[in-house]
Order: C-alpha cells, then sequence, then structure tokens
C-alpha cells in the first residue's frame, strides 16, 4: 500500500494528451477538478495522518474525444512556508509542529501564545467548491484558496472570518438551481456566543477581483447543545425548501483543542465519540431561516457524507452514510496504511463498516398524536418516527446499502426524490478497489472493479438534454501499483455501469478525495 497512497506525489504542471482507448462521447465538454494530499514528507520531517499531506490538485479536461491531464500543488501559504523552511513548520490535524529549538526564547514564547486560540493551517486538500463563479480549493477550517480552474494556479487565499463569524466551514457546500450555494460552519472562539450557521452566497456574486464571500448572506443559527462540545460536521443535507443538520455525539472538545498544543497532542485527538448520547436532527427552512419546532433524534452514529434528501408529502427524507464509531479516522494515520493489505485487514477488523441509512422525519407533528404510535404514512419507507411521551420523535432508519462511501449522484436530482447513488466499495481497506451503482428501488447494486487497481470517487456527469436519472456517464481516476499500469481517467456507461473508454495518462497521478466538473461553456 505504501507504494502508492503514502509517498510524495509529483506535479505535472503543463498539460499531457492521455492515449484513449474506447470512445468517449463527444458531447462530454468540460474539465474534472479533484483535490487531495499529495505531500507527506518535506525534508526529514514526516506527516502523521493521510489526511495531513498538502493538497495535490488535478485537472481531467475532455474535449473532442481527448482527455488531458495536468496537476499543481496548492500554494497555499502552508506549502510555501514548509517549503521554505524544508520541514514541516505548520500543524495538521493529525501533526502537532512545535517551533525550532534553535529560536530564540521570544520567537519560541511567542509561537507558544499564538496556540492559545489556533489559526488554522490553509492546507485546503479536501474538495473543490463554488461561490459565484470563483473556484476554490477548501478545507474545513475558516481559510480558502481561490483557484484558477484553466491553470490550477492558486490566486490567493480568503478568511470566511473577514465576511462572516466562522472558525471551521464544511468542504460539502451544496448548489440550488438558481447557481446560489449553501453551505454550513461552526463559530467556536472569539465570535460571540458558539454556533452552527447555515450561510448563503449568491449565485451573481463574483465580481472582478473582489471575493463571492462579500455577498454572502447567513440564512440562520443554531445554538450548540452543549456549549464546550459542538458536533463535527463534514456535510448536510438540503431540500427544495429545508437543511438537514445531523447534530451527531461525535463531538470536539474545546478545552482540548485550546490546550492541545501544551499538551503534546495533535487537534485530532481533540474529538471524541461518545456512544451513550443521541443523534439530533436539526430542519430549518432554508427560505425563512426558522426551525422546525419538533425535536428530532436517533440513536448514536457517526456521519461524513450525506447522499441525498428531498421531500415527500409532508417528509423531509435523507439518506447518509453511518458509522457505528469513530475510528475511520485511525485508519488513515500513515503508520496503519504502510502496513501490507492482509496485515492491514487483521489488524483493523474493529474499525465499523459504512452504512447507506435513510431516516423519515414528518414535518407536520401534531401534539395530540398518539404516544408510541409510527409517524411515517410513507408506504414505502421502513424507516420509522416515532413519537414520545414528552412529544419529541425517535427516528430509526431504514438501511439501504452496506459499505459504501464517498457517494454521487446525478446532481441534477440533489434535493429531489431519486434511484440512484454511485459510490466506492469500502471494504476492509482505507482504498477502495471497486465503484458501485446503487438502485434504491430494486435493491440492487452493479460493480466495475479491475484487478490491482484503485478507482477515486465516481463523478456523474448528465447526458446533454437527459431525461432518465441515469442517463450518462461516471468518470473516475484510477492508479495502480503495478508499474505495467499507467493511472487512467475510467469512463463508464451510468446505465449499464460497461466500460467505454480509458485515458491512459503518461504522468504521475495520485490518489484524491473530491472534486467538481465544470463543463465546457457552450
Amino acid at each position: 500500500m505504501q507504494s502508492i497512497f503514502a509517498i510524495n506525489g509529483l506535479e505535472t504542471p503543463e498539460p499531457v494528451k492521455a492515449q484513449v482507448e474506447g470512445s468517449i462521447p463527444s458531447w462530454l465538454q468540460g474539465t474534472l477538478l479533484r483535490n487531495g494530499p499529495g505531500l507527506f514528507s518535506v525534508g526529514s520531517s514526516e506527516y502523521n495522518h493521510w489526511f495531513d499531506g498538502m493538497s495535490l490538485l488535478h485537472s481531467f479536461t475532455f474535449a473532442n474525444g481527448e482527455v488531458t491531464y495536468r496537476s499543481k500543488f496548492l500554494k497555499s501559504d502552508t506549502y510555501k512556508r514548509n517549503i521554505k523552511a524544508n520541514r514541516i513548520v505548520v500543524s495538521e490535524f493529525g501533526t502537532m509542529i512545535y517551533p525550532d529549538p534553535c529560536k530564540n526564547i521570544f520567537s519560541r514564547a511567542f509561537t507558544h501564545l499564538s496556540n492559545i486560540i489556533p489559526d488554522f493551517t490553509d492546507n485546503n486538500l479536501i474538495n473543490i467548491i463554488r461561490y459565484g463563479q470563483d473556484y476554490y480549493a477548501s478545507s474545513e477550517v475558516n481559510y480558502i484558496n481561490q483557484i484558477d480552474p484553466a491553470t490550477l494556479e492558486t490566486v490567493g487565499r480568503i478568511n470566511y472570518r473577514n465576511h462572516i463569524a466562522l472558525n471551521l466551514a464544511t468542504a460539502h457546500p451544496h448548489y440550488d438551481d438558481e447557481g446560489n450555494t449553501y453551505n454550513m460552519g461552526t463559530a467556536i472562539m472569539g465570535l460571540g456566543l458558539p454556533k452552527y450557521v447555515i450561510f448563503k452566497v449568491p449565485a451573481d456574486a463574483s465580481e472582478r477581483k473582489k471575493p463571492a464571500l462579500r455577498k454572502v448572506q447567513q440564512v440562520c443559527s443554531i445554538p450548540f447543545r452543549s456549549t464546550l462540545f459542538p458536533s463535527y460536521f463534514h456535510s448536510f443535507g438540503m431540500t427544495d425548501n429545508y437543511i438537514v443538520f445531523v447534530e451527531q455525539p461525535f463531538k470536539l472538545d474545546i478545552v482540548k483543542l485550546a490546550t492541545a498544543y501544551f499538551r503534546g497532542v495533535n487537534w485530532g485527538s481533540c474529538l471524541k465519540f461518545d456512544e451513550d448520547d443521541i443523534t439530533l436532527f436539526h430542519v430549518v427552512n432554508r427560505k425563512t431561516g426558522r426551525a422546525v419546532s419538533t425535536r428530532f433524534y436517533g440513536d448514536a452514529l457517526v456521519v461524513f457524507h450525506h447522499i441525498n434528501a428531498y421531500e415527500a408529502d409532508g417528509h423531509v427524507v435523507f439518506d447518509l452514510i453511518a458509522y457505528n464509531n469513530s475510528n475511520l479516522y485511525e485508519m488513515f494515520y500513515i503508520r496503519n496504511m504502510r502496513q501490507e493489505t492482509d496485515d492491514f485487514v487483521q489488524t483493523n477488523k474493529r474499525f465499523a463498516p459504512p452504512v447507506c441509512q435513510r431516516f423519515v422525519l414528518p414535518l407536520d407533528v401534531h401534539k395530540d398524536a398518539p404516544r408510541g404510535s409510527n409517524l411515517v404514512t410513507l408506504a414505502d419507507m421502513t424507516a420509522q418516527a416515532v413519537m414520545r411521551e414528552d412529544g419529541s420523535v425517535y427516528c430509526q432508519p431504514e438501511t439501504l446499502f452496506d459499505g459504501l462511501e464517498l457517494p454521487g449522484i446525478n446532481y441534477n436530482f440533489n434535493a429531489k426524490k431519486y434511484r440512484y447513488f454511485y459510490g466506492s466499495r469500502m471494504e476492509w481497506s482505507p482504498h477502495p478497489n471497486k465503484i458501485a451503482k446503487f438502485d434504491i428501488v430494486t435493491r440492487r447494486h452493479i460493480e466495475w472493479q479491475q484487478e490491482n487497481c484503485f478507482p477515486s470517487e465516481p463523478v456523474f456527469v448528465a447526458s446533454p438534454g437527459a431525461v432518465e436519472e441515469d442517463d450518462g456517464v461516471i468518470l473516475s481516476s484510477v492508479i495502480s501499483p503495478d508499474p505495467n499500469i499507467s493511472p487512467f481517467m475510467l469512463v463508464l456507461d451510468a446505465k449499464t455501469f460497461e466500460e467505454i473508454a480509458q485515458a491512459s495518462i503518461p504522468a504521475n497521478v495520485h490518489m484524491d478525495l473530491h472534486g467538481y466538473f465544470i463543463p465546457a461553456a457552450v
């Protein structure tokens, strides 16, 4: 595993042409941007965790049946400081860095004091997001870096806190049909009362040399249920009218976060899962900012990725990938990833597999509804929402599918009733070797795999004028430890999951996390 996952990637700053086998549809025109960790050591210093690696940006451009590839490291302040020092000097989530003991005492004291409230790294390695018509490399901190999607050059750093009071924000926003962007963040320290914040950036927010975030609008805020233990969240759900926020008992310990530097532990250790606590489900009208007053709750779970959410006959239906513990993060420590696959499987059996679950929340809950009754009235759903004595509603999900992560859909069906989702099959390895399509109606799935190959998160691109939900292609960047197999861009027919084309790339390509497809201008 070490040979391809936990070693340093390489830049391919000028575009290289891929060798296409098969036939790429002529209508497929645009650029798939991808982001993920790509640099794990600088000089003689190494990161501890795979999610600490410095961001490597990739672009796959489709035009006239051909594919070109390029990649560049995100030139964040973190990257520039580390490269200049020839060692890691900026702390990341799983790697805490201390000042050079050769520095004078005043310099060291200043560094210590500045870590009381951490000024997080701007190593934005998780995703590519859009605000207005601007594109940003993003992670989950208060910094994002604008990039040029054509050249992958880093344009400059933006601080959310200059525009809205946030310490953290997700790398998984939603986009509505008008092109507006909705996102969520957390205000923890130094920004008034601690709270979760839902915000919107209008589609027309971009102006030359002015950040789109200057037009940000707060939709609403939700107070923490526990002031010193805010819930961690990586994504959220959105329907035509509502935001769905899962306040899970996977929590950030604020006191530990503020003292982590002095205690010699990393920020990742400040996250704790309380398996005896409950999960709260908040439903907020995204047009009025008002929360639905019913208290919805469920059993303890951990969620990173939502699949989709929609409204149906007075209910909010939302699908997500759930875990029954928080051990997934541990799996990605580099010491674990460098084990041989068989050893890894044996030593990591305690990691909970991902489960695709569906929750159904009734919107019109009458206070006099019979206690103990199931309030879900949708005929084709087995998820339950049971009225409790105190008027709260206990939600139990139905299981859709086991062993799938990094979910994607036809985004034209985001916030709407849908039938299919796609994702990476996760068994006992942190890196998938299969991608799958799941049919919610038939409960069947189909898979693609190729021996000794590791595909990235599948991305759906709809055919022009498509009516059927699965009329389009699936794109996935594939790498292999076999030196005889070049990295390639895989193109599948989304209906059948049959291969349409492989575009072999004559360059080093690294495993990535998430991305964004930008259609070519018509």
